[in-house]
C-alpha cells in the first residue's frame, strides 16, 4: 500500500529476553575467538557493560570478520567488524553508523560500501569498493530496538546523549582487549574515524566527543586516552534551518544540476514561506528549545518547503529519481528488499550468532525508535556546537554530499559550514569550492582549511557510496591519507 505523503516525510528523517546460548570469557588474542560461540569481554571502567564477539566468515571471507553484542545489563547493541584488506595492524579503524534515527547500518553495510554487497536475489557479492580496502571497518545496529538490536524488558533510548554513551563503553572495551591488541586505538600512529550518514550528523558529532570525554576517567584510571583522529558525516543533518533554505534551492533553481520540475506558482508560495519558516526555528529550536514551539515551527517549514516535493512521489534522497517504495522498506529504494530478505533467513542469522530470541523478519529501520527521539526534542537540535567543539581539539571533520540528495542538500551543508564559528572560521570561510578529480575527471567540489572540509559528489543521492562507489571510496582513501582532494 502506498504511504501517505507525511508518512513518507516521517521515514525519511526517523528512518524478548535472551542471551546466546553459547558463551566464554577467553584470553589470548584474536585467534582464540571461535566460530560457533561467542567469546565475552570486559572492561574495569565499564562494569555495566560487555562485548560479546564471535568469528564468522559471512560477506567477507578474505579477512578476519566478527559479530556480536554489546551489551548493557538488559539491552543488547548489535555490530559486524570486517578488518582491512590490506595491512590491518596498520590501517585505521572507522566506525559507522547509519542515520533515521532508528535505521540499522545494514543500508551502509549491504547497500553501500561493505565488502559484500546484496542488490538482488543472489545474495552477497564481493564489493570491489569496500571501505575496508584500506582501514578497518566497524558497523553497529543503534539505537536499542533497532535491526538486530534489542532490549530485554522494554528498555528504550531517546536521546542521541544516551546513546553516545553506550558507543564510548564499547570503543574502549573492544579496542582495549588483549584479543584485538593488534588494533588498539592508544598506539602510536592508530587512528579512530567515526562516521556516519544522514542523522549521523546529530550521532556522531555526540559519539565523538562522548569518547573523548571519557578520557580523563581512562587517564584517572591508569589507561591511555584514546584519540579521535576526524569524524566525516555524509549527507548530515546539523542544523535544519540551512536545510529549509536548500529545499527551496533544490526544488526551484540549478542547484542539483538538473532543471527544476515544481511549479513556479509552488515556488513562490515557498520563497514567500520560508522567512517565516527560518524565524520560528530560530526562535523556537535554536535560541530556546520550546517543544510544542519547535514540533509547530518545524511542522509548517515541513509543509511549506517539502511537501510539495514528498507529495509529487517523488524520491526524497534522489532528486532525478521517483520513490520505490516496497512492502519490505519505505525508503524508496526497491534493492533494499534483498538485503531485508537475505538478513531474515534463519541460516544467515545463524552464520552471525544472531540471539534466539529475536530472530525472524528482519526490519531495517524502527519507526517506534525513531520517534522517541522526535518526542524527546532530539530530533530538532543541532549539533554544530559539538563540531566545533571537536575541531578546537584537533578532531578533523569532513561533510560530504551526493549533490543529488534532497533530504539532507549540498546547499544546505554549505550554509552551515560557512556559518561555523570556531578558531579556524575565517581561514575556512576564505576558501573557494574547486574540482577534486577521479581518473582525471571532476568527481565532485570541495573546499577546507583549519580541519573543516566540505565536499560534493556530482551525480550522487543521499547514499551517495551506492551511486558512486569508486568515488565514495577515493573521498574516504585521501580524507584518511591527509585530507587534501
Amino acid at each position: 500500500m502506498r504511504t501517505s505523503t507525511s508518512a513518507l516525510l516521517l521515514a525519511a528523517f526517523l528512518g524478548v529476553a535472551v542471551h546466546a546460548s553459547q558463551q566464554q570469557v577467553l584470553h589470548g588474542g584474536p585467534a582464540v575467538l571461535g566460530f560457533n560461540e561467542f567469546t565475552t569481554l570486559k572492561h574495569p571502567l565499564y562494569p555495566a557493560h560487555a562485548v560479546r564477539v564471535k568469528k564468522t566468515k559471512h560477506c567477507d571471507g578474505e579477512v578476519n570478520t566478527y559479530s556480536g553484542y554489546v551489551d548493557n545489563e538488559a539491552k543488547h547493541l548489535w555490530f559486524e567488524f570486517f578488518e582491512s584488506r590490506s595491512d590491518p595492524a596498520a590501517d585505521d579503524v572507522v566506525f559507522w553508523t547509519n542515520g533515521g534515527p532508528g535505521c540499522s547500518s545494514a543500508v551502509g553495510l549491504y547497500m553501500e560500501h561493505g565488502p559484500c554487497l546484496i542488490l538482488d536475489e543472489k545474495g552477497p557479492k564481493r564489493n570491489p569498493y569496500s571501505w575496508n580496502e584500506n582501514a578497518n571497518v566497524l558497523y553497529i545496529h543503534q539505537p536499542i530496538n533497532v535491526g538486530f538490536s534489542y532490549a530485554e524488558h522494554g528498555e528504550v533510548v531517546w536521546t542521541t546523549e544516551e546513546a553516545a554513551l553506550d558507543v564510548a563503553a564499547f570503543i574502549s572495551i573492544l579496542f582495549d582487549s588483549e584479543h584485538f591488541e593488534h588494533l588498539n586505538l592508544t598506539a602510536p600512529g592508530r587512528k579512530l574515524h567515526m562516521t556516519g550518514e544522514s542523522y549521523g550528523g546529530r550521532y556522531i558529532p555526540l559519539f565523538a566527543s562522548a569518547i573523548l570525554d571519557q578520557n580523563v576517567h581512562r587517564v584517572q584510571a591508569g589507561h591511555e586516552p584514546i584519540t579521535v583522529s576526524s569524524i566525516m558525516l555524509g549527507n548530515g543533518v546539523v542544523d535544519w534551518a540551512p536545510l529549509m533554505t536548500g529545499f527551496y534551492e533544490m526544488q526551484c533553481t540549478s542547484a542539483p544540476g538538473v532543471m527544476p520540475t515544481t511549479p513556479i506558482s509552488t515556488c513562490v508560495r515557498m520563497r514567500q514561506a520560508l522567512p517565516r519558516c527560518l524565524k520560528g526555528l530560530q526562535s523556537m529550536c535554536i535560541d530556546v528549545l520550546d517543544q510544542m514551539g519547535c514540533l509547530a515551527s518545524w511542522n509548517f517549514c515541513a509543509a511549506e518547503m517539502m511537501e510539495p516535493y514528498a507529495s509529487a512521489g517523488r524520491n526524497v534522497y534522489d532528486v532525478t529519481k521517483q520513490c520505490e517504495a516496497t512492502d519490505d522498506d519505505e525508503t524508496c529504494y526497491a534493492q533494499s528488499m534483498h538485503f531485508i530478505r537475505y538478513l531474515s533467513l534463519n541460516s544467515t542469522q545463524e552464520e552471525l550468532g544472531v540471539d534466539p530470541g529475536v530472530r525472524g523478519p528482519f526490519k531495517s529501520c524502527s519507526r517506534a525508535a525513531g520517534m522517541r527521539f522526535n518526542d524527546s526534542g532530539d530530533f530538532f537540535r543541532g549539533s554544530y556546537d559539538y563540531i566545533a567543539s571537536l575541531l578546537e581539539r584537533g578532531v578533523r571533520v569532513l561533510a560530504f554530499n551526493g549533490a543529488y540528495d534532497f533530504i539532507c542538500n549540498w546547499a544546505g551543508t554549505q550554509r552551515w559550514t560557512d556559518a561555523l564559528e570556531w578558531s579556524g572560521s575565517d581561514a575556512y570561510r576564505a576558501t573557494k569550492l574547486q574540482d577534486w578529480e577521479v581518473d582525471g575527471q571532476s568527481a565532485g567540489k570541495w573546499r577546507g582549511a583549519g580541519g573543516l572540509t566540505f565536499a560534493t559528489i556530482h551525480a550522487a543521492g543521499h547514499m551517495a557510496p551506492f551511486d558512486k562507489p569508486k568515488e565514495s571510496l577515493v573521498l574516504l582513501q585521501r580524507w584518511l591519507e591527509n585530507g587534501k582532494f
